[in-house]
C-alpha cells in the first residue's frame, strides 16, 4: 500500500496541471476537479492511516533525482506516524477549504485558476511532509512559497495585495537561505541529505557539537520564515490580502505549520544541542507574546486572527523547543489549531461574505441574530482557542503550559509565565472580537460600505457553512482523543520520542490549570466589560490612544525593526556595490579601453604613408641601437 504513496502528491499536482493548461475553458468545472483531487487524496490518506500500525517507518524511492558524484538524492517518500498526521491534516482541512471556496469564489472570473493554485499548494505541502530527505523537503518548501505568493497576490488590481505577496515572498527567502545552508552543512559532515543518514550522524557524533548547533539555528531560521516567528513574523498579517480561503489554508493546516514540522522532524538534531533548543524556545516565547499583544489592538477581523496564528504557532514552537519528550505536545496543539483556526477563518469569511467584504469589526455588531450558524460555529472555535474546559485547546495548550513550568531553574518561571500570560491575552482579544462582531448594537445599520452599498447581512450558503460546522465539531471533539490515554502522543512516540511529564515545577503542578483558567476568565470578563452591549462603540477607530496601543497598532515596530536591521542595510550595501561596480570595475574596464583607444590614436599618426618619414624613422632607430650597444660595451 505504501509503495503507491506517491499518489498522495500526484492527485492534487495533476489537478493543478490540468486546470492551468485548460485555462478559461475550465470555468464551469475546474472547481469540481480541484476539489475532487483533494478529496481523493484525503481518502487515500485515511486508507494508509488504517493500513499501517503507526510504529514502522517505510521509505519509498520513486526515482533517482540528483545522481551527481557523491551527491546522490532520490525522490523518496517517508510514511510514518508524523507524516501521516500531517497528510490527514493537510488533505482533510484542505478538502473542507476547497469545498468552502466553491461558494466563496462563485462569482470570481478566475475561479478555475484559483483552484489550480490551491491544488499546487496542497501538492507542495504533501511533498514537504512526505519527503524522506531534506532536499525533497526543500522542494516542497519552495513550492509552498510559490503557491502562497500566487494566492496572497490573487487580487492583482490591489497594490496592497501585490505588496503583501512580494513581502511574503522576500521574507520567506530569508528563512530559505538558512534552510539551504543547514542542508549544505549536513552534506559536508554526513555525505548525505537523507533523514536516516543525517539523524544517525547527529546521534553517533559524526557531526561535531558546534556544527550541530549551527545546523539547528539555521533550521530554526527557515522555520521562522515559513511559520511567521520572530523576527520574520511581519509578513503573516499582510497575507490577509488574499481571499479568505487562502488565509484559512495558510494559517490553519499548511504553510505556517511547516516550520513546526521541520523542527519536530529534525528532533534528532535538536535533541543533541541544548543551546539550539533554548533558542527555539526563546523565539517561541517572544513570538507568542508579540502575537497576543498586537492582536488586542487591531480592528480588522482577519488580522486579529492572523496575529492569533502568530501567537499559537509560538506555543507550538516553544513545545518543540522544550526538548526530548515534549515534541509531541507541539504537534498535538498544531492539529488542534488546524481545526479551530480553519473554522475561525472560514467563519470570518462568512461574516465578510454577508457584510460586503467589510473587515472592520467596529462596523459589525449584532450579527449573531442575522448569521446564527456562523455565530455558533465561530463561537465553538473561539471557545476552543481560549482553552474553555474540555474543548480541544484546553487539553493541548494547558499541556504546553505545564511542560513550560516544568523546565529547570529560571526557564520554568520565564517560559511558564509567558505561556500563562499569553493564555489570558488570548482570551481577551478573542472575546473582544466576539463582542464587536456578534453582540451589541448593529452598527452597520447607520453606515454604508466602502463601495457605497447598504449592509444586508445574511447567512452563507450550505456549501460554505457545512465545512464550518465540520471544523467546529473537530474543535470540540478532538480533545477527547487527545486526553484518553495520551493516544496521540503515544501514536507519535516512534518518531519524536515518548512523552515525559515534568517531575518538578516551581509551583505545585495542580495549580497550573487553575491559574490558567483564572487568567483566561479575567481576560474574558475584561473584554466583556469594555465592549459590553450597552456601551456605545465608535464606528471610527479612535486615534488618540495610550502609547502601548499605538505600539501594538504598529506591530510592536516589527516592520521598523526589519527595515532598520535588514532592508536599509541591504539598500545601502546594494548602493555601495553599485558605486564600486560603476567606479571600480566599470571604471577599470572603461579606463583600459580609453587608454588603448587613445594610445592607438596617437600611434596611428605615425603612419603617414611617406617613404621619407619611414626612412628617417629607420635611421633614428639605427642610431639609438648603436648608442645602446656602445653604452653596454664601455660601461
Amino acid at each position: 500500500m505504501t509503495a503507491s504513496s506517491w499518489l498522495l502528491v500526484a492527485l492534487p499536482a495533476l489537478g493543478a496541471l490540468i486546470l492551468l493548461l485548460a485555462g478559461k475553458r475550465a470555468r464551469t468545472w475546474g472547481h469540481l476537479l480541484g476539489t475532487a483531487t483533494v478529496v481523493l487524496a484525503f481518502v487515500y490518506g485515511v486508507i494508509l492511516f488504517f493500513a499501517g500500525d503507526g510504529k514502522s517507518t517505510v521509505d519509498t524511492t520513486v526515482y533517482s533525482w540528483i545522481p551527481v558524484g557523491q551527491l546522490q538524492v532520490d525522490f523518496g517518500l517517508r510514511i510514518d506516524a508524523l507524516s501521516l498526521t500531517f497528510v490527514l491534516l493537510i488533505t482533510g482541512v484542505g478538502m473542507l477549504i476547497h469545498i468552502y471556496s466553491i461558494g466563496y469564489m462563485a462569482e470570481d472570473e478566475g475561479r478555475s485558476r484559483f483552484f489550480a493554485y490551491l491544488n499546487l499548494f496542497i501538492a507542495s505541502m504533501l511533498i514537504l511532509v512526505l519527503g524522506n530527505s531534506f532536499v525533497t523537503l526543500y522542494l516542497g518548501w519552495e513550492g509552498v512559497g510559490l503557491a502562497s505568493y500566487l494566492l496572497i497576490g490573487w487580487y492583482q488590481g490591489r497594490p496592497s495585495a501585490a505588496t503583501a505577496a512580494k513581502k511574503a515572498f522576500l521574507m520567506n527567502r530569508v528563512g530559505d537561505v538558512g534552510l539551504a545552508l543547514a542542508i549544505f552543512l549536513m552534506f559536508k559532515y554526513t555525505g548525505s541529505t537523507g533523514y536516516a543518514q543525517v539523524f544517525d550522524g547527529a546521534a553517533n557524533g559524526q557531526i561535531p557539537p558546534g556544527a550541530i548547533t549551527a545546523i539547528a539555528i539555521l533550521l530554526l531560521l527557515g522555520a521562522c520564515g515559513k511559520s511567521g516567528q520572530f523576527p520574520l513574523q511581519a509578513w503573516l498579517p499582510d497575507a490577509m490580502e488574499g481571499p479568505t480561503p487562502v488565509s484559512a489554508l495558510i494559517h490553519a493546516a499548511t504553510m505556517v505549520t511547516a516550520g513546526v514540522y521541520l523542527v519536530a522532524r529534525s528532533n534528532a538534531i535538536f535533541s543533541a544541542t541544548p543551546d539550539g533548543r533554548l533558542v527555539v524556545t526563546l523565539v517561541g516565547a517572544v513570538t507568542l507574546l508579540i502575537g497576543c499583544i498586537v492582536g488586542c489592538a487591531y480592528d480588522d477581523i482577519k488580522k486579529v486572527l492572523a496575529y492569533s496564528t502568530v501567537s499559537q504557532i509560538g506555543y507550538m514552537m516553544m513545545a518543540v523547543g522544550l526538548g526530548p519528550g515534549i515534541y509531541a505536545l507541539g504537534i498535538m496543539h498544531l492539529v488542534a489549531h488546524g481545526f479551530f483556526k480553519a473554522g475561525l477563518f472560514l467563519g470570518a469569511g462568512s461574516v465578510m461574505h454577508g457584510m460586503n467584504d467589510e473587515v472592520d469589526m467596529r462596523k459589525f455588531g449584532g450579527l449573531a441574530k442575522k448569521m446564527p450558524i456562523t455565530f455558533v460555529t465561530f463561537g465553538l472555535g473561539y471557545l476552543a482557542i481560549i482553552g474553555f474546559p474540555f474543548l480541544t485547546g484546553y487539553y493541548t495548550k494547558d499541556a504546553i503550559i505545564e511542560a513550560a513550568f516544568g523546565q529547570e531553574g529560571w526557564r520554568g518561571w520565564v517560559f511558564g509565565l509567558a505561556t500563562v500570560l499569553g493564555a489570558g491575552l488570548t482570551a481577551f482579544y478573542m472575546t473582544r472580537l466576539m463582542m464587536l462582531t456578534f453582540f451589541g448594537k448593529p452598527r452597520w445599520k447607520d453606515i454604508k460600505s466602502s463601495d457605497g452599498r447598504d449592509f444586508h447581512p445574511h447567512e452563507s450558503k450550505p456549501v460554505m457553512w457545512i465545512p464550518m460546522a465540520i471544523l467546529a465539531v473537530g474543535s470540540v471533539g478532538t480533545g477527547a482523543f487527545f486526553v484518553l490515554g495520551h493516544r496521540f502522543v503515544n501514536w507519535l512516540s516512534p518518531v519524536v520520542g515518548r512523552f515525559e511529564e515534568a517531575d518538578h515545577t516551581p509551583i505545585p503542578s495542580g495549580t497550573v490549570p487553575a491559574m490558567t483558567l483564572v487568567l483566561a476568565a479575567l481576560g474574558v470578563l475584561l473584554a466583556v466589560w469594555l465592549f459590553r452591549p450597552s456601551r456605545d462603540i465608535p464606528v471610527e477607530r479612535p486615534e488618540r490612544v495610550a502609547w502601548p496601543v499605538r505600539a501594538a497598532r504598529k506591530d510592536l515596530y516589527g516592520n521598523a525593526l526589519n527595515e532598520t536591521l535588514v532592508a536599509r542595510p541591504g539598500t545601502w550595501l546594494a548602493r555601495a556595490l553599485v558605486y564600486v561596480d560603476n567606479r571600480g570595475v566599470d571604471g577599470a574596464v572603461n579606463g583600459l579601453a580609453a587608454a588603448l583607444g587613445g594610445g592607438s590614436g596617437r600611434l596611428r599618426r605615425l603612419q603617414t604613408g611617406f617613404v621619407r618619414s619611414y626612412a628617417l624613422s629607420m635611421l633614428g632607430g639605427t642610431f639609438l641601437l648603436l648608442a645602446a650597444l656602445l653604452l653596454v660595451r664601455f660601461s
